[in-house]
């Protein structure tokens, strides 16, 4: 990793840490709540760790490609965009989850897409050249107005539309963009549809 690779990690770490003790992370209130959110999101993180070698190589083949990029670092820093439950199981994956994870710890910082955002508003890498940008995360709170696009699978009255989104950015023939339908009853999640798309909807997460 290139030494301003390594600044601009650290930086996001620190804004992070601040931004927290300002607006504080808050997870679910509801126990049942949080562990489907942690069941959808940690099975997600295993697969991309145990890829993570794969990810990074698909990467430099990308750097090689390009013409721009002779200042690119192909050892990159991985951000990865989540939910403050989601931050919980990246930090607990990397530090006694599988090797593929605890290898690539020290070069991985696990912020929300707001706090992710805001630090790329003051230390912009538009082209990505020194991190790898991975997102996983679950929208719980679907708008009315679109539960026509998702008609096909039909709700409960108990039971609330979840929008899991996960994707890869920076990694070339590794980027991805995924959204999976669930639905959740108050007590557990249950996938409806894999690869939904989504009208009208653009941009990471």
């Amino acid at each position: 990793m290139k030494p301003a690779t390594r600044d601009w990690l650290e930086g996001l770490r620190e804004f992070a840490a601040a931004h927290r003790l300002e607006k504080p992370l808050a997870v679910p209130e509801s126990p049942a709540e949080r562990a489907a959110e942690r069941m959808i999101l940690a099975a997600r993180l295993a697969d991309w760790f145990t890829g993570s070698e794969a990810i990074l190589a698909d990467r430099r083949v990308w750097l090689a490609e390009r013409d721009d990029a002779a200042g690119a670092d192909p050892d990159p820093a991985i951000v990865i965009t989540t939910s403050p439950v989601g931050i919980a199981v990246v930090e607990e994956q990397l530090a006694v989850g599988s090797l593929p994870a605890q290898a690539i710890a020290g070069r991985t910082a696990a912020v929300t897409e707001l706090e992710y955002r805001l630090w790329c508003i003051r230390h912009p890498d538009d082209g990505r050249d020194c991190h790898v940008n991975i997102w996983n995360w679950i929208k719980t709170s679907v708008p009315r107005q679109r539960h026509a696009e998702f008609a096909r699978h039909p709700l409960a009255a108990d039971e609330a539309y979840w929008l899991h989104r996960a994707g890869i950015a920076g990694a070339g023939a590794a980027d991805r963009r995924d959204c999976h339908l669930w639905k959740f009853n108050g007590r557990h999640a249950s996938l409806l549809e894999a690869f939904v798309a989504e009208q009208g909807v653009r941009g990471t997460g």
